[in-house]
């Protein structure tokens, strides 16, 4: 079974950057789609965005277009949520996901904290 490791989160001013990843171990994350989700506090865990195996579709919430991208770098088994115009509403522990023939995996997740 496969194991998911989300890094790249903390605190940033509103208007900043951050850049997310998540290492997949255990299994090779080419073979699956992979998202990004978060869960803000007193909120559900909520969608982000996700990839395609090839990356050639992408899928975001409306909330995060024109300022989160999703890439990936199948050669380091490594899924990116790259982060701009930051604001506080983006304050969330965010989850790298996948669904494999073994099921749901959930990364341990990454706090990103906007405030000034």
């Amino acid at each position: 079974q496969g194991h998911l490791e989300d890094s790249g989160g903390g605190l940033v001013q509103p208007g900043g950057s951050l850049k997310l990843s998540c290492v997949g171990s255990g299994f090779t994350i080419s073979t699956w789609p992979m998202s990004w989700f978060r869960r803000a506090p007193g909120e559900e865990r909520k969608f982000v965005a996700d990839i395609s195996q090839n990356s050639d579709n992408t899928n975001y919430a409306e909330s995060v277009k024109g300022r989160f991208t999703i890439s990936r770098d199948n050669a380091k088994n490594t899924v990116y949520l790259r982060m701009n115009s930051l604001q506080p509403e983006d304050t969330a522990i965010y989850y790298c996901y996948t669904f494999t023939t073994w099921g749901a995996t959930w990364g341990q997740g990454t706090q990103v904290t906007v405030s000034s």
